[in-house]
């Protein structure tokens, strides 16, 4: 039930009007709410009374904001433990992008309009397209734990979605340009050395991630089984953490090249307390710049495989490496399906994705079966004429 009643009052002797509706919420509690007019106070009751009917309503003044909302979840994820990385993220997407625009908004104000309305001004404001989509994600994951709760009956944000000004933002990846191609990988094992040898090795021929690799533990290698157990990684700051995902926990199979790489390299590795594969040098995580540094970047640069940095020494163009060290995950992938006839799931699974979309636009172009599609449309060309 509900009631909507004028207010008369004065303030300096000016005489103010409100419309006051006057209703039971979800629970049975009775809720106050002012509008300037009585057309506002219809409309509203119209869609609150709804959402009472429906389980789904939480009355303003039962909320908080949103702001509240972002620094309570963010503690409650650093209590039950989440990695330090993921936890100063996520108070850096609360500082930076989520207060200056809804930070004071109530959590039970926001509507799937207003989330888009909010990741406009996003946009406006110059943030990428990923940044925006990292933003709504957490947005998301806060509203499902307060939803939980009972602070919010509904997460308004789940359904929201955010396109892409260019839809090729997601493209897929090529040899020779977003990854080695064959003959440049041939070259990074001929040329690799000492230390960084069962390193790179190991990275071509599993796609692990370089955090992955950092944090991998000897008690996580089956020499004897020639298979590798993905169950931890080391973050930025060389701490010990779960992998990225539940899909990140894996096993890869080791060809005969890694698994000679590690036994060799077993005597020489440096020990430490976390008996890592690929520590520094006293056996501690090692730094994901320093292998840029010390291997990945001068390697490319002796052998020829750069790029115009965009950057001028005079007269004269400066060149940069031209891969990053994640692209030899991505010659990985290339391998598992070129010479493996892996299928998408597999690949999928190996490279640890959190989805099949994922390794479909990334890779997909690369399980074509050309010849295969000639052979194709010789037999549609043959039908038509023959017809």
């Amino acid at each position: 039930m509900s009631s909507i009643r004028k207010r008369t009052w004065k303030t300096k002797g000016v005489k103010q009007t409100a419309w006051v509706l006057d209703y039971k919420d979800t629970a049975g509690t009775r809720r106050l709410k002012t509008f300037p007019t009585r057309k506002e106070a219809e409309a509203w009751s119209v869609t609150a009374l709804h959402e009472v009917q429906q389980g789904t309503h939480t009355a303003a003044s039962a909320s908080i904001t949103v702001s509240e909302g972002m620094e309570l979840w963010i503690a409650d994820c650093e209590a039950n433990g989440l990695e330090y990385g993921t936890i100063k993220w996520r108070k850096e997407i609360k500082r930076l992008h989520v207060d200056p625009f809804i930070g004071a908004d109530k959590l039970s104000a926001l509507t799937a309009p207003s989330v888009y309305e909010f990741d406009d001004k996003l946009r406006k404001g110059g943030r990428s397209l990923a940044m925006r989509r990292k933003v709504l994600t957490n947005l998301k994951t806060m509203l499902t734990f307060w939803q939980g709760k009972g602070k919010v009956a509904q997460n308004v944000a789940k359904a929201v979605r955010i396109k892409s000004d260019d839809q090729r933002d997601v493209a897929p990846v090529r040899a020779g340009v977003d990854f080695p191609s064959r003959e440049e990988l041939r070259t990074v094992l001929d040329k690799a050395t000492g230390r960084w040898r069962p390193l790179v090795i190991i990275a071509i021929f599993t796609g692990m991630r370089a955090s992955e690799l950092r944090g991998l533990p000897w008690s996580n290698v089956d020499l004897d089984g020639a298979v590798i157990h993905v169950r931890q990684r080391a973050d930025q700051w060389g701490r010990i953490g779960k992998p990225k995902s539940k899909s990140g926990n894996r096993d890869i199979p080791l060809a005969p090249m890694a698994l000679n790489a590690l036994r060799a390299w077993r005597e020489d590795c440096p020990k430490g307390a976390l008996d890592l594969v690929f520590p520094n040098g006293v056996g501690n995580v090692e730094n994901h710049q320093n292998i840029l540094a010390r291997f990945w970047e001068p390697l490319q640069r002796a052998n020829g495989m750069t790029v115009d940095s965009g950057k001028r020494d005079g007269d004269h163009p400066t060149l940069e490496a031209k891969y990053g060290l994640h692209a030899l995950r991505h010659a990985a992938a290339s391998l598992f399906i070129a010479h493996l006839g892996w299928t998408p799931k597999r690949v999928q699974s190996v490279l640890g994705h959190s989805s099949i979309q994922m390794t479909f636009d990334l890779y997909g172009h690369l399980f074509e079966d050309k010849e295969g599609d000639r052979e194709a449309m010789k037999k549609l060309e043959a039908a038509i004429v023959a017809a």
